[in-house]
């Protein structure tokens, strides 16, 4: 039998948003469902009745109702949502005109502001009525190359506002990289800023401003907030203006365009490391329905929280967390070095603004464990949550956060992706946390783990796959017009069911899902499948190993398993480490977890959104070219990498 981690009390379970939830649907449906389990079970039977349900619930704001919740739930891709409706997705987010604060921003030189939902309102009014008069209208691309700021989330209310498409990429990646991607959506303005601030130092931005700018002909003007400086000289950009100059004189009553559920909303990009960032449109109506269905049945989102992820405009949290206005809470953003000037930055954030629902990826929290950081000294009494997502969290990753973080907190890790704007296994605040587990698959979302005969199985790993539409799938991919890159991205696998990429075991006792990493990156030394995220486990534990890399190289008609590690300071890769490593792999593993060569490395390539990148890696070591290292955030990683495989011929 499992220990829990965290049990919830019973009055936590009474004042969960999900207990109202099932509720209503038991006296509405005459059912009697009394648990998440049941729950679950339900809206994968009856997805249906579960999204409307929810479309209720969380009170979604048309200004026509739907005449039917969905056509047929048999064709993926290609399935329509809530037809008849007509809706705008920024209206929903601006539902509250009120003195309470929507945003508090920190930045890591102590810049600070706030901003109330009235005053934002106004803002956007006041942008929405400056973007209309200079010709953007519906369809549009509207796009941001932009540090984390309160002015980047106007801009996307302020388009979607018009039904204007929303596309961003943050200031932190090269000018090369932002054309890349939104250079391929055309857009018709670009706002950006003129600098961002980093570990203590100013970075200056505005020459990658011009680049972008002069690289994508169709951008008619560039709006530019200035950040870093007082007010920026924008002579070298073309058609550019200043933010503030720009803002129309008078805010009023904004005059919402209504759409249909599937107007275009975001364009987002996949992260782009097997070649050129793939974008994917996403509709307003699906976004915003399971945005909410994860803000307030998963995650318990209230009015009176206040909830603060770290992030950046690159990554699909952002779009995430931007949601929360539409429930009312109070959302704090940062932009800078999360661990600067310390590694208790963060929470002495959380502590100062009084946070309740705190987001991070588990990069983040394995740096915490190795770094021996314990913040419980601080004062955490407001916060009550921990989201994370990102990549696999370790069960000693689990039991950090309860040892030395909090021991009274939902711990709610999350997992599903850019492609569906959301996610496929959720936290549930009414059931226990187990170490190593999410606590399941996430409500409406038909998963199953597959085996290699395409059988489902439990208490195995196998292929995370999807059964049945969602709202959030994505309704095409840009300058897709027959739909096969689409196809090829989920459905050339498994007919008519969603592949998603990820090696997961679904826990037939918990009904947990546990995730081993990307499928792609599974490594089968004799055939034996593998996922990276067992190896990285037990790295974890190693104080010597500051971070690692599992990686397959094809060797003498079969796989050898190649771990790269970077070794913490003032440590070197010595033949007794290496004993200690594989001794630690073949006793806490398995023996077929060890590796053939272990080979010290000065950094690991990461993604834009902080995803280890065993794919380029493992192209290098077999031969194959790497087509878009703009994609990393360290791309001159790679360059040690090729030189390893050339000496490994």
């Amino acid at each position: 039998m499992k220990t829990p981690l965290w049990t919830p009390s019973e009055q936590r379970k009474q004042d969960a948003n999900i207990t109202h939830f099932i509720g209503e649907v038991n006296a509405r449906r005459g059912l009697n469902i009394a648990s998440y389990a049941d729950l679950y079970q339900w809206s994968v039977e009856n997805i249906s009745d579960f999204w409307a349900e929810v479309w209720d619930f969380v009170g979604i704001k048309s200004s026509k109702k739907y005449d039917s919740v969905v056509t047929d739930l048999s064709v993926m891709p290609g399935t329509k949502w809530f037809m008849g409706a007509r809706l705008n997705f920024a209206e929903n987010l601006l539902r509250y005109q009120d003195d309470q604060l929507a945003f508090i921003f920190k930045g890591e030189t102590q810049i600070s502001r706030t901003m109330t939902y009235s005053e934002l309102y106004d803002e956007v009014s006041r942008l929405c009525r400056a973007l209309a008069e200079a010709g953007v209208g519906e369809g549009d691309r509207v796009v941001g190359y932009m540090p984390n700021l309160i002015e980047t989330v106007v801009c996307m209310l302020a388009a979607t506002s018009l039904g204007a498409v929303w596309s961003s990429c943050a200031t932190d990646i090269g000018a090369g990289a932002a054309i890349e991607r939104l250079g391929q959506v055309e857009p018709k303005a670009l706002i950006t800023a003129d600098g961002y601030f980093y570990k203590g130092k100013t970075f200056e931005t505005l020459s990658h401003a011009a680049e972008v700018a002069a690289g994508i002909p169709s951008v008619k003007i560039v709006i530019v907030v200035s950040y870093v400086s007082e007010r920026a000289d924008l002579s070298g950009i073309p058609n550019a203006i200043h933010y503030t100059d720009f803002l129309s004189k008078e805010a009023g009553e904004i005059q919402f365009a209504q759409l249909p559920f599937d107007h275009p909303l975001y364009i987002m990009f996949s992260s782009g490391t097997t070649g050129k960032p793939k974008c994917l449109v996403q509709g307003a109506g699906g976004v915003l329905i399971n945005h909410l269905k994860e803000l307030l049945l998963h995650t318990d989102l209230k009015r009176s929280d206040r909830i603060f992820y770290i992030t950046s405009c690159s990554w699909m949290m952002w779009n995430w967390l931007m949601s929360s206005l539409a429930v009312g809470a109070t959302i704090v953003l940062y932009d800078g070095n999360p661990n600067f000037p310390d590694a208790e930055a963060m929470w002495k954030l959380i502590q100062d603004e009084k946070v309740s629902i705190f987001g991070c990826s588990a990069s983040y929290l394995h740096f915490l464990k190795k770094e021996n950081v314990s913040p419980r000294s601080l004062n955490l009494s407001s916060l009550r949550e921990i989201s994370q997502t990102g990549s696999p969290l370790s069960a000693d990753g689990f039991e950090y956060v309860y040892r030395e973080i909090k021991s009274d907190l939902h711990f709610n890790s999350i997992s599903g992706g850019t492609d569906i704007n959301g996610c496929f296994a959720a936290g549930s605040p009414i059931q226990p946390v187990y170490a190593g587990e999410l606590q399941g698959a996430a409500l409406g979302m038909k998963i199953q783990a597959y085996d290699e005969k395409a059988k489902p199985i439990w208490d195995e790993q196998g292929e995370l796959v999807c059964e049945a539409p969602a709202p959030s799938m994505p309704l095409y991919f840009w300058n897709d017009a027959d739909g096969t890159k689409y196809h090829k991205a989920y459905f050339d696998v498994y007919p008519n069911v969603w592949r998603h990429g990820d090696y997961v075991l679904i826990h037939k006792d918990t009904g947990g899902v546990t995730f081993y990493g990307r499928s792609d990156a599974v490594l089968k030394p004799s055939g034996v499948r593998i996922g990276t995220a067992e190896i990285y486990a037990q790295m974890e534990n190693l104080p010597e190993v500051a971070d690692s890399l599992a990686v397959g190289q094809n060797y003498q008609e079969d796989q050898r398993v190649i771990l790269f590690v970077k070794l913490a300071a003032g440590y070197t890769l010595t033949d007794e480490l290496q004993n200690k490593i594989r001794k630690t792999l073949r006793e806490n593993a398995s023996p077929r977890h060890v590796p053939a060569l272990i080979i010290a490395a000065p950094d690991i390539p990461y993604t834009l959104s902080m995803k280890k990148v065993e794919s380029s890696v493992t192209n290098i070591l077999n031969g194959r070219a790497v087509s878009n290292r703009d994609a990393l955030i360290n791309p001159q990683s790679l360059e040690f990498y090729e030189g390893v495989a050339g000496e490994l011929k």
